[in-house]
């Protein structure tokens, strides 16, 4: 059962609201700007070729449980209040958790980043469609943010994705040859060659999406 065209806006501006809170004063690298200014444009991208609920939440949401101090409890509850249909919810909700990355240098101290991408690409390459056209949108963001900005990370955090994107092939298909066209043309004009995987500018003052 779907909701109605307005519903779901009345709905996804709840998601908005909620996002805006729980990301807080988080700013994007480089550009200072709100952090939840990408977390639109991600859903705005999805949008365009995907209009189901659950999507266009998770695309809001998909950085939450990773940068914020949201737990998988609080984003339940919030979801099950917000959305009418207990299923949409439960989607959203797993839509989110497999968009949360599971390798990072926080819980795998042990491993190089080299290391952990491959790990996380691995899993990755096990999320749903819908997960994997989220991701798409969320790529196609980061790759033009980096490129324009950090011309010493870019070709590391270029290659990466183009990597990642050959392992998951499964989303929607318009937006994966868009966002593998964007990757491909952003890393061609990158020539600095790649420093050490250990030393790039991978810290965040605000959440970035490239750990």
């Amino acid at each position: 059962m779907q909701v109605t065209t307005q519903d779901q806006e009345v709905i996804l501006d709840q998601v908005k609201s909620f996002v805006t809170v729980a990301h807080g004063d988080q700013v994007r690298k480089y550009s200072g700007e709100a952090y939840v200014y990408h977390l639109f444009r991600v859903m705005n991208t999805c949008y365009l070729y995907h209009n189901s609920l659950p999507v266009l939440a998770a695309a809001l949401l998909h950085d939450v449980l990773e940068d914020t101090a949201t737990t998988e409890n609080e984003l339940r509850e919030f979801l099950h209040k917000t959305m009418p249909h207990p299923e949409d919810a439960a989607e959203a909700l797993k839509l989110v958790v497999e968009l949360t990355d599971v390798y990072t240098q926080e819980a795998y101290p042990q491993l190089n980043r080299q290391a952990r991408k491959e790990k996380e690409h691995k899993r990755l390459a096990t999320i749903s469609h819908d997960a994997q056209t989220i991701k798409y949108a969320d790529v196609l963001d980061n790759a033009q943010n980096v490129a324009d900005n950090d011309p010493q990370f870019a070709p590391v955090l270029l290659r990466e994705y183009a990597s990642l994107l050959e392992r998951i092939p499964d989303g929607e298909p318009h937006l994966y040859k868009k966002v593998k066209e964007n990757v491909a043309a952003c890393l061609e004009k990158s020539t600095v060659q790649p420093p050490s995987l250990e030393t790039n500018s991978g810290g965040r003052s605000g959440p970035q999406s490239t750990d």
